[in-house]
């Protein structure tokens, strides 16, 4: 059910929250303890947050309205809580990986994005959860418990950025980071109503060590268009750890999302691979593009593009990164691995490097095709997902026949991971709401290292079809 905001219990988004505290319009003591007020209320539903930082969060909080007090600020976030999902490497905080095998895994350092935002002032109000070792799409966890959808329970959030993607959507916390392999932010941002941008790779570092490096990215997941720009121009830049990261951007992309848009060729595509797509997401998509096209000043094309499938490509790297790297470790753990990712592993001891190889050599093919076409346009959109959210608890719709991939999730999201092959930007926000009340989501692509094209026909779009004045009734 969709109903329009409630004050007492909304929480401000990022820019909102971050000038009211600086400014002294609102303290960071208040908004932390709405935020745990709202978590302790509703995350023993929706299951968005693992461990929860309460006594730490208030104190560091206090501290920030002191400093605030005496005249120091110590960067954009002074104050301002985040979540943050539980793969993130955090100092001295326990990071499970959403995992039985690491329950007791704490980090001596933090990563480069944790780092970043601690030195922009923000404060880690908790951890979100995610499905084991990121390795599937959906919700499910044995961790955490099944990560529900807002807008109906009963459902999945998406995953595997499940926790961060809740928080946000039923206003736990203003803002959390994720990270997206397949699709791990778009896919819960799509089903849950909120904005999420997978960059391109290495536009914001990554460490430790992924075992599918070349397909992960890490970013902020949001209500608001112009928040993820901030935090994007925020968190984004080299570090040594990383030795796939993009050097310095050259400009603000949350300025660039306050300039007027124009000039832009965007080209859309109803379905990728001749995917079938529900007809009330064709709807509301279809819909989003008439506004496009009479509304906004850019030159809009439509048509299926030529392209074939590379799932066997995309299973073969990803069976072989998280397969062999984790089952090399796991070997001894697997009855207490979820059973899904314990097939996954045994699947890829059968891989040869031989596979790897010609995986890699498809991959390029495939990435060959993209990136052509967007020497023709500057936008590629599409729905972010064919299907609504299936029941919580499962890997793959009930409708989806039994298969023996790695990566039988990839089945159900084909909008997402082929751009997580090609490395280009792609982003998803919501377009509008099923009968049901459910968020569709509509995905914007961008050439690669274009994500300022993105968010600034993005923003031009929230301003158009703006979403955030809805939340879910919890």
């Amino acid at each position: 059910m969709v109903v329009k905001q409630d004050l007492s219990q909304r929480v401000p988004d990022v820019l909102s929250a971050a000038q009211q505290i600086r400014e002294g319009e609102s303290s960071s003591e208040a908004l932390v303890g709405h935020c745990l007020k709202q978590i302790k209320t509703h995350n023993p539903t929706l299951n968005a947050f693992g461990d929860v930082y309460d006594q730490q969060a208030m104190e560091e909080a206090v501290i920030c309205d002191r400093e605030r007090q005496q005249g120091k600020i110590r960067g954009p976030l002074h104050g301002v809580p985040f979540g943050v999902k539980d793969l993130f490497s955090t100092a001295g905080l326990r990071t499970t990986k959403g995992s039985l095998t690491s329950l007791n895994n704490v980090p001596d350092s933090d990563a480069p994005i944790i780092e970043r935002l601690k030195a922009a002032g923000a404060i880690i109000i908790g951890k979100t959860a995610t499905t084991e070792f990121g390795w599937t799409g959906s919700s499910y966890s044995r961790v955490f418990g099944h990560g529900r959808n807002p807008w109906n329970p009963a459902l999945t959030s998406g995953g595997s950025s499940s926790g961060s993607a809740i928080s946000v959507a039923a206003h736990m916390v203003p803002a959390a980071l994720g990270s997206d392999g397949g699709g791990s932010v778009r896919i819960p941002g799509a089903f849950c109503g909120i904005f999420a941008l997978k960059a391109s790779l290495g536009r914001i570092p990554t460490w430790p060590w992924s075992a599918t490096e070349m397909l992960s990215h890490a970013g902020p997941m949001t209500r608001t268009v112009r928040d993820s720009a901030l935090l994007f121009d925020l968190l984004s830049g080299p570090d040594a750890r990383d030795h796939q990261a993009l050097p310095a951007k050259t400009e603000s992309w949350l300025a660039r999302c306050d300039q007027p848009l124009s000039g832009l060729r965007v080209h859309y595509s109803p379905t990728l691979f001749n995917t079938p797509v529900d007809a009330q997401i064709a709807a509301c998509v279809e819909q989003a593009v008439e506004q496009i096209a009479h509304a906004l000043p850019v030159t809009l094309s439509t048509g299926p593009l030529a392209w074939s499938s590379p799932f066997d490509t995309f299973d073969t790297l990803w069976s072989g990164g998280r397969g062999v790297a984790y089952g090399a470790a796991l070997q001894q753990q697997l009855d207490q691995l979820d059973p899904g990712f314990a097939a996954l592993i045994e699947r890829a001891q059968s891989l040869t490097l031989a596979d790897y190889l010609a995986a890699q050599k498809q991959r390029a093919a495939f990435n060959g095709q993209v990136h052509a076409l967007f020497d023709e346009i500057d936008l590629l959109i599409t729905p972010t997902l064919p299907i609504l959210p299936f029941a919580a608890g499962r890997h793959v719709p009930e409708t989806q026949a039994n298969g023996n991939s790695g990566v039988e999730w990839a089945r159900w999201t084909p909008f997402t991971w082929p751009f997580n092959l090609s490395g280009n930007p792609a982003a998803t926000l919501p377009c509008g709401f099923t009968k049901e009340g459910l968020p569709v989501g509509l995905q914007v692509i961008g050439r690669r290292y274009a994500e300022g094209d993105v968010l600034q026909f993005c923003a031009a779009l929230e301003a158009l079809m703006p979403w955030d004045q809805h939340q879910p009734a919890l």
